[in-house]
C-alpha cells in the first residue's frame, strides 16, 4: 500500500504541478484535461482546460492532484487541514527543498533544529498548500 496526498486547487493545478516538479526534481508522469477526458469532462468551452487529474513521481514517491471542477458546482474550498510532509537525511537537501519551495510562501516556521530532527520548517506555499519539511535525525 502506498498513501499518497492529492491536492485540489483554484485553476492552478498546471502551475502548481510545474513548480513542485522543479523543486522536487520530480517528473510529471501524467496529466490530462478535462477536455480530454472521454466524455470531454463535460465541460465548459472554459474549463477544458482545467486538469482533471496530473500524477507528479519522485522516486518512489507520487503527489497527485487536480483542479477543483464538481458537476454540481460546488465553490472551491481551499487547501486546509493537511500539509505535504517531506522527509530526507542529508541538512542540504532540506535546506534546498525549503528555499524552493518558499518562493512566493508564507514561512511559519523557518527552517531550525528541533527535538525531532536536524532541520525543520513549515510553509503553506504560493498555491495554498502547506508543507512541513524535515531533516531525519540519524538513528
Amino acid at each position: 500500500m502506498q498513501l499518497v496526498n492529492y491536492l485540489f486547487f483554484r485553476n492552478q493545478a498546471a502551475e502548481a504541478f510545474d513548480f513542485y516538479a522543479r523543486c522536487l526534481g520530480g517528473k510529471i508522469v501524467m496529466k490530462v484535461t478535462l477536455g480530454e477526458m472521454p466524455d470531454g469532462g463535460n465541460a465548459l468551452p472554459e474549463t477544458r482546460d482545467l486538469i482533471a487529474h496530473v500524477r507528479l513521481a519522485v522516486g518512489d514517491a507520487v503527489l497527485m492532484g487536480s483542479d477543483w471542477c464538481t458537476p454540481t458546482g460546488e465553490p472551491y474550498p481551499g487547501i486546509h487541514g493537511n500539509a505535504v510532509s517531506l522527509s530526507v537525511d542529508q541538512p542540504g537537501e532540506v535546506e534546498r527543498l525549503f528555499a524552493a519551495l518558499s518562493e512566493g510562501a508564507n514561512v511559519s516556521m523557518p527552517m531550525a533544529e528541533t527535538s525531532w530532527a536536524l532541520r525543520f520548517g513549515m510553509l503553506t506555499d504560493r498555491y495554498g498548500a502547506m508543507w512541513m519539511v524535515n531533516c531525519n535525525r540519524p538513528a
